[in-house]
């Protein structure tokens, strides 16, 4: 369970109500009955609490028999399933459940049914279930050596249940005879969502027919937990583990397929929470299939994805061995890292390169101290409040930057008037302006590019954070999905049917501080080729408005307390670090300083001379 962490207000009013308790407990002592009558419902309590635990203890639910009274259907299955046909068929499910998972194993098939997450709920409520209502699959395609074409899932299995220490063990057996048969046996470990799962058969050499084709199939559809089923199924895919430890991932836009070969793990990630089959020795190959389930926002729909897996399975010595694992569980870094041995962690997708560096080991175990001591909501202001001020000199060199391209500004006035007409002229004038005045129009870009992996990391961060799931701040219920101040009654496009808070502060800060970095620029003279900046300055604050209406409220939180914070760090470099007449003496004595050419350069001016010679040279 994750913990909650109390303000100051939580403990006053935990103050207040046990004075309040201990007052009423002193006013209201019970008499010598009362406390007899206390004690018989005690003792009631008890035992229902014994029964209770008791009734948590996993358990075969008695066989409801089908089909066993009607011979002719009892003697149509075993003729269609020839051999294993000796197996029992009865419907039912056996539970394994410890302190995390509930799991239920149906007889037909020896599959997992249902797998339901016991501490976690979806955004309205509802248990988060991984399978439950037949949108799960799993099973083996085979033939046999009288030539049927059978599937496992449609197989009677007999269940059997044992314990291995505080383990719990279910052994599923589809049976040709009572010492030949085909298992699948599952063991549970206590407060763990890894299952042990051995794949098996004893005495099958001569039942299978080995010279045909033996494919493992497991499909799934998602079931949607999130608010915005369209955001959830932007991060649910197909992720896997192969070619000696090379993660990758099916298109999570569109429907898609692959095949690989040397598979470690195969995971079904849908976003918070994933179902993932693991095998102790790699697979050969797989056959991966992705269909995408969600055209546009709905409340109505219930499942994001389609997914499915094809393996070829071999048999040695006629029969099957394969040791797996299965995963129901979320996808926290947390949870998922205590399964170094096939590097689970990996299904979450942190980003590409550097990004995702930045994102796993900078950002995620930063936030992960903070939120350990502060409410989550306030560990985000202060971890946006910290990187801000270690970007702050990146921040003070893109300012001077703009400030010494003001400060040039008449001069450069001057030059595009004077060489109005000549447009290479002009360009090849200021160039030299710039050399003799040591400044770069590139090097106000240059930090905003340093600044982009950071960026880009945290955009990567907020949706992936299992941390923030479903913890509040201020008017957000949900730090990982959207927050709703005002929901409307028709849909707007790219936009949504609600209205989010953070997303127009974020807007309006942006607006602001872009009207501070792009103000002396839209004061100059517009270059041709150059973007309107005036225009940005606009569309910008739009973008983010309609992009972040759908998005982590965490996110849209930190842009805003960022460009809120970046505005406060320019305002201060502006009117009490830089002097702009310092910089203006600075400039000046750099143009009387002797400017020596680097090839680069010296190459650039010679291009730009023979093209002004070429251009008089047509004119005459």
């Amino acid at each position: 369970m994750e913990e909650k962490k109390l303000d100051i207000n939580s403990i006053i009013g935990f103050v207040l109500i046990f004075g309040i308790l201990i007052f009423m407990f002193y006013q209201n002592q019970p008499t010598p009955e009362e406390l007899e009558a206390q004690k018989a419902e005690q003792e009631k309590i008890e035992a229902a609490a014994q029964q209770e635990e008791e009734a948590k203890v996993p358990q075969i639910e008695t066989p409801k028999p089908i089909n066993k009274q009607d011979s002719t259907a009892v003697a149509d299955y075993k003729n269609s399933v020839g051999a294993f046909g000796f197996t029992t068929t009865s419907e039912g499910t056996t539970k394994l459940e410890n302190d995390v998972l509930y799991l239920e194993v149906s007889n037909k098939g020896g599959q997992i049914v249902e797998a339901r997450m016991k501490n976690y709920v979806t955004y309205d409520s509802v248990p988060v279930y991984l399978v439950k209502d037949g949108n799960a699959s799993f099973g083996i395609n085979f033939t046999s050596s009288d030539n049927r074409v059978l599937n496992t899932s449609d197989l009677y299995f007999e269940p059997s249940l044992s314990t291995n220490g505080d383990n719990q063990v279910l052994s599923m057996k589809a049976k040709v005879s009572q010492n030949k048969f085909l298992e699948y046996r599952y063991e549970m470990k206590p407060n763990d969502y890894l299952l042990d799962f051995t794949l098996r058969s004893q005495g099958l050499n001569g039942v299978i027919n080995s010279g045909r084709p033996i494919d493992l199939e497991w499909n799934l559809k998602g079931i949607r937990h999130d608010k915005s089923v369209q955001y959830e199924n932007r991060y649910t895919e197909i992720m896997r583990n192969f070619d000696d430890g090379k993660i990758d991932y099916l298109s999570a836009n569109s429907d898609d397929e692959e095949s690989d070969e040397d598979v470690k793990w195969i995971s079904y990630k849908q976003h918070f929470f994933t179902s993932i089959l693991a095998t102790k020795k790699n697979f050969k190959s797989a056959d991966l299939r992705s269909v995408n389930l969600v055209e546009e926002e709905n409340k109505d729909i219930a499942f994001t994805k389609s997914f499915g897996t094809t393996i070829p399975l071999s048999l040695e010595g006629g029969e099957f061995s394969e040791n797996l694992n299965w995963y129901y569980g979320p996808t926290d870094i947390e949870v998922l890292s205590k399964y170094d041995e096939y590097g689970l962690e990996d299904t979450i997708y942190f980003g590409w390169g550097i990004f995702g560096w930045i994102n796993r080991y900078v950002f995620t175990p930063f936030y992960s101290f903070l939120s350990s001591f502060l409410p989550f909501g306030i560990a985000i202001v202060v971890m946006t409040i910290l990187v801000r001020l270690a970007l702050s000199p990146v921040t003070y060199k893109s300012y001077l930057s703009q400030a010494k391209m003001k400060v040039l500004k008449p001069e450069i006035t001057e030059i595009n008037e004077k060489y109005k007409d000549n447009a290479m002229k002009k360009q090849q004038e200021t160039m030299k302006l710039y050399g003799k005045a040591g400044v770069s129009p590139m090097s106000g870009c240059i930090p905003a590019l340093m600044q982009l992996p950071i960026f880009y990391a945290l955009f990567m961060f907020f949706p992936t954070s299992f941390a923030l799931r479903q913890k509040s701040f201020l008017w957000a219920e949900d730090l990982s999905s959207y927050d709703t101040i005002f929901n409307l009654p028709f849909s707007i496009p790219f936009y949504g049917d609600h209205v989010s808070l953070f997303p127009i502060l974020a807007s309006i800060a942006i607006f602001f501080y872009m009207t501070l970095t792009t103000g002396q620029t839209m004061q100059m003279q517009q270059q041709p080729g150059m973007p309107n900046m005036k225009f940005i300055m606009y569309l910008s604050p739009l973008m983010m408005l309609f992009f972040f209406n759908n998005y982590a409220s965490g996110l849209s939180l930190y842009y805003f307390i960022s460009n809120l914070i970046t505005i406060f760090i320019m305002l201060a470099i502006k009117n009490y670090i830089l002097d702009e007449d310092k910089i203006h003496a600075q400039i000046q004595e750099n143009k009387k300083k002797p400017k020596k050419e680097n090839k680069f350069q010296k190459k650039m001016r010679e291009m730009m001379e023979q093209a002004e010679e070429q251009k008089k040279a047509g004119r005459r």
